[in-house]
């Protein structure tokens, strides 16, 4: 598999997923500026990632500029054609505002940026990040964002639920669900979804910062093992 992982002015995380991606899973990886038109020899078996940061400073709302850059384009033809594409943090509002995902990301409810660790429920293992997985594994995962409260009407919710979109939700320890194990005040404690054909993901915790030993935390290595295991998943 080969992975891409896009750059906009303001990214931050960048280094970090292509630090992952490349020297610690092994794999083929290029940093993609936003200014390219093209997504050069990435395929349905390759990997576009928008990573985290503040792309153009978050003006308007997180992720509303970058979803107008030059490549977009080609994600969204790239994932129409059923390349996965998977955004963290930034790049989840970035997929959101390009109507890749449905509903948006919205200022927590404390109205302060938050960076700690957070505790996340695997809700569903039928996702290319999920699938090696238990179903309600309790992973420890570093968030850094400021809007990161995930909204959306009532019949998206309904449909995110029927359909087993929803990937991670915000936890305790045990993996209860609760207002005090939720950070930002996400609707359904929502920490990250998929869409309906499962190829593109986004989330707002930071796997790439809980991928190895030295970092003192290794529960994100386990969605990038999912993913270099990925292949088209049923649709029921």
């Amino acid at each position: 598999m080969k992975f891409g992982v896009v750059v906009f002015p303001g990214s931050n995380c960048d280094d970090d997923m292509v630090h992952v991606l490349g020297t610690v899973m092994g794999q083929p990886v290029q940093k993609l500026w936003h200014k390219d038109t093209t997504l050069p020899d990435f395929g349905p078996g390759d990997c576009i990632v928008l990573p985290g940061g503040f792309s153009y400073g978050d003006y308007l709302r997180s992720g509303a500029i970058a979803r107008f850059s030059p490549i977009m384009e080609s994600v969204v033809a790239f994932a129409e054609q059923g390349g996965l594409v998977w955004g963290i943090c930034n790049g989840f509002q970035v997929l959101c505002e390009a109507g890749l995902l449905p509903g948006v990301l919205l200022r927590n409810t404390n109205q302060r940026f938050t960076c700690k660790n957070a505790y996340l429920r695997t809700a569903t293992t039928r996702s290319p990040i999920t699938r090696r997985l238990k179903p309600g594994e309790v992973l420890r995962i570093p968030i850094a964002h400021a809007d990161g409260r995930y909204y959306a009407d009532e019949a998206t919710l309904e449909a995110l639920q029927a359909n087993d979109q929803i990937l991670f939700q915000y936890c305790d320890a045990e993996g209860r669900l609760s207002e005090a194990a939720n950070p930002n005040g996400s609707l359904l404690h929502i920490a990250g979804i998929c869409n309906t054909r499962r190829n593109v993901m986004g989330m707002m915790p930071h796997p790439e910062r809980a991928a190895e030993a030295e970092l003192g935390n290794t529960d994100g290595r386990g969605l990038f093992e999912s993913l270099l295991e990925a292949a088209p998943l049923p649709a029921g």
